[in-house]
């Protein structure tokens, strides 16, 4: 089945909860949605978010590239050799992953929905569905405690905690979360590059006795060797974001002496589903498990990371909670949540729908 046309458009939607980060306060998102239509009429949908702080490439790079005359090649080809087109892309886009995500989810829920089969079931499901983590951002210790309650209500048994701004004030935060929740709720921590070797090893050892799940990337990419001062106990708890691009800085970190146990794997980082699975593949050689993470991001890119998620062996860790605090007026569906846990609900491709058609 041919490809007969594509589209994309450039969307700024706002956030229900604007949060604070260790380098930025965060009130809305820029997503780029890109369409792919095949002769029958099916619609494979596509999204993407880039942090630019991250990956050097914006949301309005992804948009100007996905509108370029470059794509018309896609034009005329058959869906059904949509890994091979999506080799072709990361060619043809190189070290822009934003673009490269927004063709794979496409191009995957557009062969998925041709096949009749969700885009878990052409990889297979490696793994029981896992609960999702839920980020509350910087502010004031009791707004944190009050967010924290409306979660636990919810259903939800996960909280990542933003620090790496004041080490006084993160240690009290997740000491005073920890104590009023008790075992009740597991906590992870996201310094955001904000540590350095110093002030890490202080909040490991101040924070020890609260059983800390996951410390992620603490400290700035630079300083990743300095990690490997650390006890490997320690380690196989820090959690590889900023610092895990691509494949290459996969096999990087993967390399002995490892400065991460965990990666964080993001379709916006890596170029999509095909990317993620290949550093999934380069983690489960060196025994690295997976954290599946994601920016501010829609049901569409959500789904498609979820369902990657699902088809890998080593994946341990959710973290998607990306599209929970975003009014989609464009899709629905991809998938359901359940006392905090994340089911894809089996649909054809990615399992979203568009609302308007």
């Amino acid at each position: 089945m041919k490809i007969v046309s594509f589209e994309a458009t450039l969307h700024k939607f706002p956030l229900t909860k604007p949060y604070t980060i260790a380098y930025k306060t965060i009130f809305d998102t820029d997503i780029v949605l890109f369409e792919l239509r095949l002769a029958n009429g099916i619609t494979g949908f596509g999204a993407s978010n880039p942090f630019p702080e991250v990956v050097g490439e914006t949301p309005q790079n992804t948009l100007e590239n996905l509108q370029s005359d470059a794509l018309q090649f896609l034009i005329g080809k058959d869906i059904n050799d949509f890994q091979q087109l999506i080799t072709a892309i990361t060619r043809l886009f190189p070290e822009l992953p934003g673009t490269q995500a927004a063709i794979d989810t496409a191009l995957h829920d557009a062969f998925g929905k041709y096949k009749n089969i969700s885009v878990l079931n052409i990889y297979g499901q490696k793994i029981k569905p896992l609960p999702t983590s839920i980020t509350i951002g910087i502010k004031d210790v009791s707004e944190m405690i009050k967010e924290a309650k409306q979660y636990y209500d919810q259903g939800f048994r996960i909280l990542k905690i933003k620090t790496g701004i004041h080490i006084d004030e993160d240690i009290e935060r997740v000491t005073k979360i920890s104590e009023t929740f008790g075992k009740k709720m597991s906590i992870r921590v996201d310094a955001n590059q904000g540590y350095d070797l110093f002030t890490l090893q202080r909040f490991i050892k101040e924070t020890k006795k609260l059983d800390i799940e996951l410390i992620e990337q603490p400290l700035p990419v630079a300083m990743d060797d300095e990690l490997n001062k650390l006890d490997e106990n320690v380690k196989s708890i820090l959690v590889a974001d900023e610092s895990l691009i691509n494949i290459h800085s996969a096999i990087k970190l993967a390399e002995r002496p490892k400065p991460y146990g965990v990666f964080n794997i993001k379709l916006m980082k890596c170029g999509g589903i095909c990317g993620a699975r290949q550093i999934s593949e380069i983690a489960q050689k060196s025994g690295i498990s997976l954290f599946w993470g994601c920016n501010d991001e829609n049901i569409v890119s959500i789904s498609a990371a979820l369902q990657a998620a699902y088809s890998c062996e080593n994946t341990k860790y959710l973290d998607l909670d990306g599209s929970f605090d975003i009014e989609d007026p464009f899709f629905e569906g991809g998938f359901t949540i359940k006392s905090g846990y994340m089911y894809p609900n089996e649909l054809p491709g990615l399992g979203i729908k568009f609302k308007n058609k």
